[in-house]
Order: structure tokens, then C-alpha cells, then sequence
């Protein structure tokens, strides 16, 4: 920003340290026991004078909240991110998945991407932006919730219900977008303007309970397998939301021949499938694919509690995600319609919802992706910035149906390998981190500097 320039170099290596310090604290999910991070941000704000909260709903789960004062001239603007972070098996990593170690340029740990990276680069906006004493034309308020990778309960979804004084903002900076991608030449960071919704359905089969030894035909074992077969190796039918068809004119837009032709294959069903290995790698491929259906996944099955018995019945935990527009119930249609149910009683296999939310979305543009674009444009010129919608969920979901404008944008090189949220090796390079603060140094400025 003109006047309010940033020492990279300095506030980079302050970056690195905040985060080394996040990541040490083990706050895997469950049980979470995110408090003494949550503290530890708090006593960092203070003593630098910024005003900090943490909140405890329940024994252990801290969430931390902290507010520059602007002059109210604008809504205030929130820098989100999570504390807890998945589960990681040390024996499968190269180093230490809670070391925080420094190797050949890459911060190694649970949580460097996912999302503690994004909050060390927060309170290092914040801490920035206090030292210098920026005159600020709206508050900037931020907050590092519990919870986020078991649904939020105890973190963001407590505090909008229960302490939405604390997330009273206009808009809000979130993960679940950022990531940059080199598509045809041409660098693209995706922000997320949309999220999908949860439909977790149980599917139960049912059948004759008898010994193992006489196996009979009415197994639901069996039956269960065939109908979880069905469904993990089958596509749902595909939906042409709004979000996916701006994604796709924007994408097509951005880049040359002819990838543009290839990304307008994107909205035909007869084509996108097609399309899709065209694209720099699996994981862009397959959040592509995810946008523009609904998507069920199974994940769990429980059949007998002993070897020898053929159980009365088994069940199979699937994850369905839902796209704007769409209910859980029609995706229980949907996956009727694929399984060959009737839904009439005596049938072998049944389907119940167990959770659902509905989908988020937020305008593809408004002054905030307008600073987004601009950031883009001075730090990587040649780049372009489309709007997407996360497969996932985030805690954005809790803030869009209070009025708040929430989108996803941290920014990760392309080189950022980002199958491993959630997987193993998990890290982030220095110069991704670096490039993601000036982007975001500039994001935020362009919205609050006054």
C-alpha cells in the first residue's frame, strides 16, 4: 500500500517464528485442546497492546479473539482462521508432524496449510499494523476458533450463536481458497465465494441374522457392499450452478488457447470428464469435478461384531456434499434413483440422514474481491483471480446466513503441494508464506488502511 510498504524480509521471519510456535502445539482434533495455543496468541496481542479474548465453551476448547479499532466509517473486516488441526502418525512422516522444522526452504508440520500458516500471517497483519499505528477506516478484528475440523461446535459455530458481538463484521477472510495453479501457461489463484453443504446419510441393510458357517443369500453384508460398490464408483448427475458456470467463463477467460476450449468443456456432462485430465494436476481436477455435482463418498462401514455371525443388519457411513440450490433430500433422491430403491417397506437397503447444512454463498463481487484482484495484480502480474466454490466446509458457513460476506483466500504458490492437507508431509515453503503476506498485507490495507 503507498505509505504503508512492508518490510517483507522482517515481518516474514516474525511470520515464520508465530507459526513455528502454533504448529508445536499439539491440537489435534479430537480432542482439540486448542486452549494454550489460544492463549499463547492472546498473551503475543497483548503485549504488544491489542486488546484479546479467549473464549472457553467447553473444558480445554479456547478460541482466541482480538480487535484493532478503526474509526467506523466502514463494517469491520475478519481475519479468520482454525487452531485444531487432523490427526497425524508421526512413523509416517519424514519429520516430526509437531517439530516445526525448517528444511530447504519448507516449515514442516500438521497445520502449516491447514490452517495455522494463515493465522501466524494474521497476527503478523495485526501486529504490523499496531506497531505503525495505521489510522484505520474499519475495524480489523481477529479470531483463531476450536473446532473447525469436527464441525465447528466448539469454536466458530459457538461464537456466532453465542458471542456474535465478538464476529459483528461487514466481511470476512477465511481459508478454503487462494491456491494458485499454472494452467496452460498462465498463473490462476482461485477464491472461494461458495461453499457446499453437508448431507451425511446412513445407508442400512438388512437381512437374516444366522451362523457364518451356513451363508445363506440374504447376507446384508453383501448387500450392503454391493450398494457402497455402487455409489463410490458412480458420478451423480451433474447441476450447472451459477458459482460453476461464473468459474468456468472466468477460467476460460484467463487462459490462452487452448485451454480455453478445454475449460469451457468443463459445463457438458457429455464433455467434462473429458476435460478434466487436461488440467496441472489430480487435485484441481477432482474440485472441479465436485463443483458441479453433488458427491457421496463412503467412508465407514459396520457389519458384524463377531467373525462367525452373519449380523441382522450392516451400515455404511457415507459423506455427501450438497451444492447451493440442492436439498438433502434430493440428494437421497439421487442416490435412490443410482441404488434402484424404492423407498416402499421390506426393502433391502435403506437410506436415513444422520446431518445436513445447506450451502453458502457469498457475491462473486464486491469491494473485497476487488481488493483480492488488485493484491493479485501488483504481486503476480501476470496472473488471473477466478471465484470458486470449496468442495468442503469451512467455518464461513456459520458467518454467511448472520449477513456476513465471506470468502477463502490465503495464497499458496503453485508449487505448494496441497494433497498433503490432511495427508501426510504436510509443510509450506518460506517463499510461499512470504508471498502470501505481501498479497495479504496489501488485501487488507486496500480494505482498511485508511
Amino acid at each position: 500500500m503507498p505509505g504503508f510498504a512492508l518490510d517483507t524480509d522482517q515481518v516474514t521471519q516474525e511470520a515464520i517464528g508465530f507459526l513455528q510456535r502454533l504448529v508445536r502445539f499439539d491440537t489435534t482434533n479430537p480432542p482439540g485442546n486448542e486452549l494454550a495455543c489460544a492463549r499463547y496468541i492472546a498473551e503475543v496481542f497483548e503485549k504488544e497492546g491489542i486488546p484479546a479474548e479467549v473464549v472457553e465453551p467447553a473444558p480445554g476448547r479456547g478460541s482466541v479473539v482480538a480487535r484493532l479499532r478503526g474509526d467506523g466509517s466502514r463494517g469491520p473486516l475478519l481475519l479468520l482462521s482454525h487452531l485444531d488441526v487432523v490427526p497425524a502418525v508421526a512413523a509416517d512422516w519424514a519429520y516430526d508432524p509437531f517439530g516445526a522444522e525448517l528444511v530447504d526452504g519448507e516449515i514442516w508440520g500438521r497445520g502449516t496449510l491447514d490452517t495455522k500458516g494463515l493465522t501466524a500471517l494474521w497476527m503478523a497483519v495485526m501486529l504490523e499494523t499496531k506497531r505503525r499505528r495505521i489510522p484505520l477506516r474499519r475495524d480489523l478484528v481477529f479470531a483463531a476458533t476450536a473446532d473447525e475440523e469436527m464441525g465447528g461446535t466448539w469454536g466458530a459455530g459457538w461464537l456466532a450463536e453465542n458471542r456474535p458481538d465478538l464476529l459483528d463484521c461487514e466481511f470476512c477472510l477465511n481459508e478454503g481458497g487462494g491456491t494458485g495453479y499454472r494452467i496452460g501457461g498462465k498463473t490462476v489463484f482461485l477464491y472461494q465465494t461458495a461453499e457446499k453443504g453437508i448431507c451425511w446419510t446412513r445407508a442400512t441393510a438388512h437381512g437374516r441374522a444366522a451362523h457364518a458357517s451356513m451363508p445363506h443369500d440374504d447376507n446384508p453384508v453383501v448387500h450392503l457392499s454391493a450398494a457402497v460398490h455402487k455409489v463410490g464408483t458412480s458420478l451423480l448427475p451433474m447441476h450447472l450452478t451459477d458459482t460453476f458456470r461464473l468459474f468456468v467463463e472466468r477460467l476460460a477467460a484467463a487462459v490462452p488457447p487452448p485451454m480455453d476450449r478445454t475449460a469451457r468443456m468443463l459445463l457438458s456432462e457429455d464433455t467434462i470428464e473429458q476435460a478434466l485430465p487436461s488440467l496441472p494436476d489430480d487435485h484441481m481436477a477432482g474440485t472441479i469435478r465436485a463443483m458441479s455435482r453433488n458427491t457421496a463418498c463412503p467412508t465407514v462401514i459396520k457389519g458384524s461384531d463377531k467373525t462367525n455371525v452373519i449380523p441382522q443388519s450392516a451400515t455404511a457411513e457415507i459423506d455427501c456434499r450438497i451444492l447451493p440450490g440442492q436439498t438433502p433430500e434430493s440428494v437421497i433422491a439421487e442416490l435412490m434413483a443410482l441404488l434402484g430403491l424404492t423407498g416402499e417397506p421390506g426393502g433391502k437397503v435403506t437410506l436415513e440422514l444422520t446431518r445436513t447444512s445447506l450451502a453458502t454463498e457469498s457475491p462473486p463481487d464486491t469491494e473485497l474481491t476487488e481488493a483480492i484482484v488488485k493484491a493479485l495484480a501488483k504481486h503476480s502480474p501476470d496472473a488471473a483471480a477466478v471465484p470458486f466454490m470449496v468442495p468442503g466446509g469451512t467455518d464461513s458457513r456459520f458467518l454467511r446466513p448472520k449477513g456476513i460476506v465471506a470468502y477463502g483466500f490465503c495464497p499458496t504458490l503453485p508449487d505448494v503441494d496441497h494433497k498433503t492437507v490432511h495427508g501426510i508431509n504436510e509443510r509450506v515453503s518460506v517463499r510461499s508464506l512470504e508471498f502470501g503476506l505481501r498479497v495479504l498485507w496489501d488485501v487488507v490495507g486496500g480494505m482498511a488502511f485508511a
